[in-house]
């Protein structure tokens, strides 16, 4: 989290918690990938944070609280029957992606390896 108030000198005030429900470092490449963005017409909020991470998959975050922001949900699918992706050295586990999220919590996730799933987020 960045305190930008002061544009030429934006502040970082905290980070969001790193998944600690398994080893996600072991199954390969690991971070966060994207973020579901507050565009007009989707789920809009400024105290929620949808976001997707390689092998961790969907996690939400609460940032009421800017200095301890804190995960409140996550969604790990099982790994995939085979993998689709050909390059060398990938490990056979979900690759979440994207994430979109209408106004009525429908989340749509992508994976390079799973397609799409859609999930309902309801607070």
């Amino acid at each position: 989290m960045v305190d930008v108030r002061a544009a030429d000198n934006p502040m970082p005030i905290s980070t969001l918690p790193t998944p600690t429900d398994r080893d996600y470092c072991a199954q390969g490449v690991f971070g966060p990938d994207n973020l579901h963005e507050n565009r007009p017409g989707t789920f809009q909020s400024e105290e929620i944070i949808f976001a997707t991470y390689n092998n961790a998959e969907v996690r939400v975050f609460d940032i009421k609280d800017a200095f301890a922001p804190k995960e409140i949900a996550f969604w790990v699918p099982p790994p995939p029957a085979r993998l689709i992706d050909p390059r060398p050295n990938v490990t056979l586990a979900a690759k979440t992606c994207d994430a979109h999220v209408t106004p009525e919590g429908l989340m749509y996730v992508s994976d390079w390896n799973a397609g799409m799933h859609v999930l309902q987020y309801e607070g």
